[in-house]
């Protein structure tokens, strides 16, 4: 394994709650409307410091997408997906972006997200983008 180089963050820094690796800035969010399995997440238009996995068709609430899972680079813990291929037009705004689960993540102020008991919702459509 070679020297992992990472992207330093300034300003309101999104990171990796398990080794804090700095993933995303919060001026690089499109929409705080997505939803996963664990809850909320956020669609960004930017994010740094991760890398990607295999293609994999996936059935949303918002139509058939070709996405790749999102992992941290420094510890390994799958943190989003990206869109590469959205199959209906109204979707295509998505390609190319990447949603960052907020249960996986330490916000901007230091907190933790925790997963609640009404998260219940699952896909990743946004309600209002």
């Amino acid at each position: 394994m070679g020297r992992l180089f990472l992207v330093s963050l300034e300003g309101k820094i999104y990171s990796c709650k398990h080794c804090h690796t700095h993933l995303a800035l919060s001026d690089d969010i499109i929409s705080k409307s997505f939803y996963c399995k664990h809850g909320k997440a956020y669609l960004f238009n930017k994010v740094v410091n991760v890398s990607v996995g295999l293609e994999d068709d996936r059935m949303m609430t918002s139509g058939l997408h070709t996405v790749c899972d999102v992992f941290c680079v420094c510890c390994g813990s799958i943190v989003g997906w990206k869109y590469e291929v959205a199959h209906e037009k109204t979707q295509k705004y998505k390609e190319g972006k990447i949603v960052l689960e907020r249960f996986k993540l330490t916000g901007p102020d230091g907190s933790r997200y925790w997963l609640t008991q009404d998260t219940s919702i699952s896909g990743s459509d946004p309600d209002d983008v």
